[in-house]
């Protein structure tokens, strides 16, 4: 889930009660940072503040629905008129939160949107970078170049591409990956991991892929680095 709001105690409040809630949150202060972090399109749901620095809450939405990212995105305002929220809703919204909210009815209006969105909601295209990671086609490109990997290979990049941003386990990626298969090690996430980036590196995208020592790995550009706040 990604969060964009400008107020360091909102953020942090979030952040803390979805995590509590077996949510992963990357959160944004500013609203170019917000766009550039939802247009890579590997959120299941964006909360995003219209009074915002930079850009608004409504120009992000309406830059993301014209640039064809269709994340459900809920928005948050301080302003409960019903012309505010038909504005929101008429842009592509997908919910409407007046502050002060309660989290029980934030977290059920998140929920409400992942059922409403269903199971084909993640089929579309992540953007990392130069990188293109198509999972309807399951197909990944790099600056318009065609990168071959095979479907586990696929399957874990698509994992780690998904949670940009966002450090993943060993443990998360056999869960994801490999499922309840039997005789399946952490040493064989690392194996993939290294035929991916090997794969990665040979187009000139290594770097996308760093290993964080002691905990697993991480997807990320130096652009993505500037934007996420801590």
């Amino acid at each position: 889930m990604l969060v964009v709001d400008d107020e360091p105690g909102v953020r942090k409040a979030l952040q803390r009660g979805l995590r509590a809630e077996g949510m992963d949150v990357v959160t944004a202060a500013d609203g170019p940072s917000g766009l550039q972090l939802a247009s890579t399109g590997s959120f299941d749901v964006v909360l995003l503040d219209i009074m915002l620095p930079g850009l608004s809450g409504y120009r992000v939405l309406e830059r993301l629905r014209k640039d064809g990212v269709t994340t459900p995105v809920l928005l948050v305002s301080a302003k409960d008129g019903e012309i505010d929220q038909a504005d929101g809703l008429d842009l592509g919204a997908d919910g409407y939160l007046v502050k002060p909210f309660s989290f029980v009815v934030l977290v059920a209006q998140v929920r409400a949107v992942l059922r409403r969105v269903g199971p084909d909601a993640g089929r579309g295209t992540l953007r990392l970078g130069a990188l293109e990671v198509d999972r309807g086609l399951r197909q990944v490109h790099w600056n318009g170049e065609e990168v071959g990997l095979s479907p586990r290979e696929f399957a874990l990049l698509d994992v780690l591409v998904g949670r940009a941003g966002t450090v993943v386990t060993k443990d998360e990626l056999l869960r994801a990956v490999w499922g309840e298969e039997q005789a399946v090690t952490r040493n064989l996430v690392e194996v993939y991991v290294g035929y991916v980036r090997r794969k990665l590196d040979a187009v000139g995208a290594g770097a996308l892929l760093r290993t964080v020592r002691g905990h697993g790995y991480l997807a990320s550009d130096a652009e993505l680095d500037e934007v996420i706040t801590p």
